[in-house]
């Protein structure tokens, strides 16, 4: 069976026809991370995000981190997989001691990881992570107990919220299902 282009189907720059199922994209989805502020102690003291993708059909979220020194984030186990590349600073896993990520690791955690995210007070500069995370993180409280989801859902409106309250206007990263930029949507 031969599979015949309609006249008007999107074709490459040297004018070959697309496959047919190729998704139409009329401009690429890109953005620079300085057109979006930093959220400071967003998700706690001495974290501050930037949203670059929080795509909450797919539950993946991708941002710019900037981790205090001395800043935590809870025991959390992860529902899906989680990338973590360490631009500057350094960081480890309370449960991971001798396993240090500085600058220039990259990490991949598998479904199911649980740990507790620590920067040492004796860092003399903000630790910046670039993180990918496909589902959530369930959160937990110090003695075990069930803390909070944290999921694309929860980030949105965490930096949504915050971003107004503190008049930053609304925030332009790339969203989800209908993909585009969330600040031109209506």
């Amino acid at each position: 069976m031969t599979l015949i282009a309609e006249p008007t189907a999107a074709t490459t720059s040297s004018g070959a026809v697309l496959p047919l199922v190729a998704l139409p994209q009329t401009e690429l989805l890109s953005i620079n991370e300085s057109s979006i502020p930093l959220i400071t102690d967003s998700l706690s003291e001495g974290v501050h995000v930037k949203p670059l993708r929080l795509d909450l059909e797919a539950g993946c979220w991708v941002v710019l981190a900037s981790f205090s020194p001395g800043a935590q984030v809870p025991l959390h186990y992860h529902t899906g997989v989680a990338e973590v590349y360490t631009m500057s600073g350094s960081w480890h896993y309370l449960e991971y001691p001798e396993q240090p990520q500085t600058a220039g690791s990259y990490m991949y955690e598998p479904a199911g990881s649980v740990h507790t995210f620590v920067c040492p007070e004796t860092n003399t500069e903000d630790t910046v992570l670039f993180i990918r995370v496909e589902g959530a993180n369930i959160n937990f409280t110090e003695d075990g107990q069930f803390h909070s989801i944290l999921d694309a859902t929860m980030i949105r409106h965490l930096v949504d919220a915050l971003a107004e309250q503190r008049g930053l206007g609304r925030l332009n990263y790339i969203g989800g299902g209908a993909t585009g930029f969330v600040a031109d949507a209506v």
